[in-house]
């Protein structure tokens, strides 16, 4: 990785989307931002679907200002985004219909209808992936049972950073990492899956063999340099699509996919991922019966990992607040948390009242309710109940690990957004009675980077990659404290 070679990361989450440019310094991976831009599910007729060509602008803006500033420094480019969601092409390569979004809801209760076709222990060996309804194999399956015109048109299945890759260079590709979140993907050998294909009624004939990150797809389109100013050898260089996949390669651990890992990491932000780093899947009952998830890593390992649902809830109570006229920057948020008395009303985020709630204020006070807890009012003391929460739900999904893994795990690394959040990072060590290392913050567009850099050549592995980034993080270690008070609290959370 030369000093003066530039990596552009396209990175794309649920709420805003960036280009940001990345380069070796001195020993220390730099990032920088090049434009940020929101992003967002848009209401069409009866459907949520993502705006894609409106984010492609945004995307076309940032690969221009890039190219106004580093010019022929940059070398390549690469995407990744949220998991599940996809585009279908017909066969001139137009698009077919619009762009679903995961929280749309025609996928309620489908699980109960696929079981049906194909039961769920079946499934599980067939693909070791935890079940969510809005799995894109559920997702297809939902458009056959409403006999959607649409897959009959359909000649390709390209998940979202596949697409932004189509537009870069014009290969149609699947990405390893991401076609993993699809449950169609069989884990030993990360083919597609015939059988769930045929059990749902999916045309196998949208799907092409998946590539690795760090798979070079070629240069970029020639009108995209021409409108951009990229220089026309610009490489289009893909990274662990899947942006946890990403964020995980960010970790600044000394081991790549150990035989018995004695660490597990938490992708914290809107959505926290919390899992290990493994060689191969795990596909035993106590992983089915535990919803754990077996998704593709870099060079075909494995991310065992549990999805919790993160930062939703103290972002959807944010989200309420704002709309009443509090004013309340996520630094007050965290400030009258802080303030606020510890461990008094608890709630299990992962309930799925909490998945699309009309107002999460009331949705948490009512959960309080129920159980027969204090109802709180004070925005501090909500906002303290989620943070707390959510630590103890890491609690729970660090003993099923430890369970799963049949060993203790002395560090947790968090990666992320939510690396920000000091005083969840502390609650973290404390509920889960472990150190925590907290950081890098720019996981999801460091591994990015480094994945580019490594197919590159410019970088020799993983392992380097890492060696490099334990030097360029910057990491801040959290230590356990009042082991008493939370094993109180653990004893009668919800």
């Amino acid at each position: 990785m030369n000093a003066s070679d530039v990596y552009l990361a396209i990175d794309l989450g649920a709420s805003s989307g960036r280009v940001l440019a990345g380069m070796l310094d001195h020993g220390r991976v730099v990032l920088e931002e090049v434009h940020r831009f929101p992003n967002g599910p848009v209401a069409v007729g009866n459907r949520l679907a993502w705006n894609l060509l409106g984010l492609w602008q945004q995307i076309e803006q940032g690969l221009t200002l890039a190219a106004q500033k580093f010019g022929d420094r940059i070398v390549s480019v690469g995407a990744d985004t949220w998991g599940v969601d996809y585009v279908l092409l017909d066969r001139n390569q137009d698009l077919v219909g619009p762009a679903f979004c995961y929280r749309d809801t025609r996928t309620v209760g489908i699980l109960q209808k696929a079981w049906t076709r194909m039961p769920r222990e079946a499934m599980f060996r067939e693909t070791g992936l935890q079940f969510m309804e809005f799995n894109s194999a559920f997702q297809l399956h939902a458009m056959r049972l409403e006999n959607s015109p649409l897959l009959d048109v359909a000649d390709r299945f390209l998940m979202i950073p596949d697409f932004l890759h189509w537009m870069l260079c014009g290969v149609a590709a699947n990405e390893a990492t991401n076609a993993s979140t699809t449950q169609l993907i069989r884990p030993g050998d990360g083919s597609w899956s015939q059988a769930m294909m045929e059990a749902l009624e999916i045309p196998p004939h949208l799907f092409e063999k998946t590539i690795q990150p760090g798979t070079v797809l070629g240069e970029i389109r020639s009108d995209l340099a021409d409108r951009t100013g990229l220089p026309k050898q610009v490489q289009v260089t893909v990274p662990a699509t899947h942006d946890t996949g990403s964020a995980v390669l960010a970790v600044p651990a000394s081991q790549f996919a150990p035989q018995q890992p004695d660490w597990c990491y938490i992708s914290s932000g809107t959505w926290s991922l919390m899992g290990a780093e493994l060689p191969r899947p795990l596909l035993t009952d106590a992983c089915m019966a535990r919803n754990f998830t077996n998704e593709g890593g870099a060079l075909g390992s494995v991310r065992l990992l549990k999805n919790i649902s993160g930062l939703w809830p103290i972002q959807q109570c944010r989200a309420i607040w704002q709309r009443q006229g509090k004013d309340l920057p996520w630094k007050t948020m965290v400030q009258l948390a802080e303030s606020a008395l510890p461990l008094q009303s608890l709630f299990n985020p992962d309930d799925a009242r909490f998945v699309a709630p009309a107002n999460m204020v009331e949705e948490i006070q009512s959960y309080y309710r129920s159980t027969g807890q204090e109802v709180l009012e004070d925005p501090g003391a909500i906002a303290r109940s989620c943070l707390e929460s959510l630590a103890l739900r890491y609690r729970v999904c660090l003993g099923w690990l430890e369970e799963l893994l049949g060993n203790r795990l002395e560090v947790i690394h968090i990666v992320g957004g939510g690396v920000q959040n000091h005083l969840l990072c502390q609650m973290t060590a404390d509920a889960c009675n472990r150190t925590v290392v907290a950081g890098p913050i720019e996981a999801t567009a460091i591994g990015n980077v480094m994945m580019q850099a490594v197919g590159r050549g410019q970088l020799a592995s993983i392992p380097e990659a890492r060696r490099l980034l334990r030097q360029s993080a910057e990491v801040v270690e959290y230590h356990p404290r009042q082991a008493a008070a939370w094993n109180e609290a653990a004893a009668r959370s919800f």
